[in-house]
């Protein structure tokens, strides 16, 4: 019996058989729904033999990367057994690691956002190593022959134009203003 000669109901002893302490605001454990002082509320300080009943312990399935609660006082290895014959276990739903930039000492995760594939070899990095010469590109030597061609080309048309503006000369009047252009004054 507790509380006072008024109010009899009114808190609880502590059920610690050292302490037995009356307590108007006591403590119940989840483990063996007994009543504690607030010395005594924790499972270690009562020496709960259901402290760990409501632990909460999850593993990840390495078949399908779902997350599997282990049931109290069940061996591992049975709890993925079970959800592995349980028809919820669908290997084709495993969540994919992000891939990481290919260059060494870089552990960029690539996304949508930060990504770049290379316009030489198709090899997707970050954006920090997005340039040929960052990821050492594999035909880095074939995009530069590329890039000579075309100043080789560009240096052909030069020397076949000698120098001359892309104009015809017959467009041009003597003072070097293109026909059809009139030069009005206004006073």
């Amino acid at each position: 019996m507790g509380g006072t000669p008024l109010f009899p109901d009114l808190g609880k002893h502590c059920s610690q058989e050292s302490c037995n302490q009356l307590d108007f605001l006591p403590f119940r454990c989840d483990g063996c729904d007994k009543f504690f002082c607030a010395e005594h509320r924790s499972s270690r300080d009562h020496e709960c033999p259901n402290a760990n009943m409501r632990d909460r312990v999850v593993h990840i399935c390495p078949a399908c990367s779902s997350s599997v609660f282990q049931v109290f006082n069940e061996d591992s290895s049975l709890t993925l057994r079970k959800h592995a014959e349980s028809g919820n276990c669908n290997p084709e739903k495993k969540i994919k690691k992000p891939s990481c930039c290919p260059v060494k000492r870089c552990k960029e995760t690539l996304t949508f956002v930060n990504s770049n594939v290379c316009k030489s070899c198709g090899v997707k990095t970050c954006l920090k190593h997005r340039f040929p010469s960052d990821h050492t590109c594999s035909s880095s030597s074939n995009s530069a022959s590329n890039g000579n061609q075309g100043n080789t080309k560009f240096l052909a048309a030069f020397v076949k134009r000698q120098g001359k503006q892309c104009e015809s000369s017959t467009s041009s009047t003597k003072l070097g203003k293109p026909s059809g252009v009139r030069v009005i004054k206004v006073s």
